[in-house]
């Protein structure tokens, strides 16, 4: 009978991350780690969701949210980092839930992870495919709406009345097709060109900073935590505003900005030297991001008013509050939108690596189809399994909208956060000895409190978010019990 809990001894992972000629392809550095880390981490989060967070939940203090949702990375990333030194190959939480918690466990995270990866770099592509139609305006051009939104997209009017309905979403198949040739063409290629992307969408967000600065209007920080009270948003949506439930309530609209420096540890087994690298990775480049991230929506709640999010601005809110406010910086507003565009292509780019590493491992354990562990013989990168995410990927940024994936990833993370935080935990006393080159400080409180924040944050987001959640667990136990279970290399030492 097949055992559930079979553990992946640490003996046989730290073969598996051994460098040979059959495996992935050691390529990336320190400054390689915490550039793809911000790569992923910089994107529709930080250009996005801090407007939105500020209009319907937090106003100013969305800054208060990005710090709650700063400290819950910080939590869960001091105990990946730890996992990540200790366990250096390919897989992420899969593979660090395999050692610690079981293979049932471990097929449960690797199937959640699909939910951040996967349809992450689905959400992110539609936004990209947004602001695409934004540079071209500057041009005098623009995509028709019907082959750039979903079929369950529609454009209205304020009275209601239609005047197109979506078909497709081409821009956001093309990029994702673009970068997922560029995946299989090797990791290093990917790096050098995502380190480009982080320098320039870096540069710019330093310059919003600094020249949005002067700009700022102290009448607009004047109540800097809003009274709490009830805004209902033009959808008709409900939302906590102000008050100790808008902040939390923030932090889990922005917690999306922060997802990505988890996605480091998916590179573990291409890093040259892992075990010094991979902490870097991770905390260095959290730690860059929540200093830009909290000056920035500092400066941008200051620029403009909660009304201009609202009403005026609203995915666009960055552009508009330069070209509203801040006078002849309208060149800044042209480079925010290539930035834009340049970040959400590094997120794209990095989550579609995380989640081929996933299932490379997975693979590799039996537990998913041999294909997705299939290696090109000239790039040895997994090329088929970026073949098939580049189909599963495109069908959703082109037939679904962005706002029925988006709050996925983010409930989809934190469960991965908060079973990462409670494996530091488990191996600190069933494997006391094994050899860390970096320990998790105060354990067990801080993977408690990492569990304790992120299960906050999941409980922000709602019950419609937690009806999707299990609804997908459940699919993914049914696929482990008819599927991975019998083909488990783990459980099935014959096959």
């Amino acid at each position: 009978m097949a055992n559930l809990n079979i553990k992946k001894p640490l003996d046989k992972l730290m073969e598996e991350a051994k460098d040979d000629e059959k495996g992935l392809k050691r390529t990336l550095g320190a400054g390689n780690l915490v550039a793809l880390g911000i790569g992923a981490i910089i994107g529709a989060g930080l250009f996005v969701r801090t407007a939105s967070a500020a209009a319907n939940n937090a106003g100013p203090s969305v800054t208060i949210g990005f710090i709650i949702a700063a400290i819950g990375c910080a939590l869960a990333g001091l105990c990946y980092a730890e996992f990540a030194s200790m366990i250096p190959i390919a897989g992420s939480a899969y593979t660090y839930s395999y050692a610690t918690m079981g293979e049932l466990v471990a097929w449960i995270i690797g199937w959640d992870l699909v939910l951040e990866y996967a349809l992450g770099a689905a959400t992110v592509g539609i936004a990209w495919s947004e602001y695409l139609n934004k540079l071209l305006e500057y041009f005098g051009m623009r995509i028709p709406y019907e082959w750039c939104h979903s079929p369950f997209e529609k454009l209205a009017d304020a009275s209601g009345v239609v005047s197109a309905h979506g078909i497709m979403n081409i821009p956001a198949l093309f990029i994702i097709f673009l970068l997922s040739l560029l995946l299989i063409k090797g990791t290093k290629e990917s790096a050098l060109v995502n380190g480009m992307i982080v320098i320039t969408k870096v540069a710019v967000v330093i310059l919003f900073i600094c020249f949005g600065w002067s700009f700022i209007n102290p009448e607009n920080h004047a109540t800097y935590i809003p009274a709490a009270t009830e805004y209902v948003d033009t959808q008709g949506v409900n939302h906590n505003y102000g008050g100790i439930l808008g902040i939390l309530g923030a932090a889990g609209v922005v917690f999306f900005a922060f997802i990505g420096f988890d996605a480091v540890s998916t590179a573990a087994q291409e890093a040259k030297n892992p075990k010094r690298d991979m902490p870097i990775g991770i905390l260095g480049s959290l730690a860059v991001c929540t200093v830009l991230y909290i000056l920035f929506a500092h400066v941008l709640t200051g620029v403009a008013s909660v009304d201009d999010f609202r009403h005026a601005g609203k995915e666009a809110s960055v552009t508009y509050a330069i070209n509203t406010y801040m006078h002849n910086y309208g060149w800044l507003a042209k480079l925010v939108t290539v930035a834009i565009l340049a970040g959400f292509s590094s997120v794209i780019l990095v989550m579609l690596m995380g989640q081929s590493r996933v299932f490379y491992s997975m693979s590799c354990d039996g537990l998913v189809p041999k294909i997705f562990s299939d290696l090109h013989p000239k790039f040895r990168t997994p090329y088929k399994s970026n073949l098939l995410f580049l189909v599963f990927v495109g069908l959703f940024a082109a037939f679904v909208p962005g706002d029925i994936v988006g709050d996925m990833t983010s409930i989809g993370t934190l469960f991965a956060f908060i079973l990462v935080c409670a494996g530091v935990w488990i191996m600190r006393i069933k494997n006391p000895e094994a050899q860390r080159q970096f320990k998790t400080p105060l354990v067990p409180l801080v993977p408690i409190l990492g569990m304790i924040v992120c299960t906050a944050m999941i409980f922000g987001l709602g019950w419609p978010n937690w009806l999707r959640l299990g609804v997908w667990m459940i699919l993914g136990v049914i696929i482990y019990f008819a599927y991975g279970i019998k083909n488990s290399k783990l459980n099935n030492p014959g096959k």
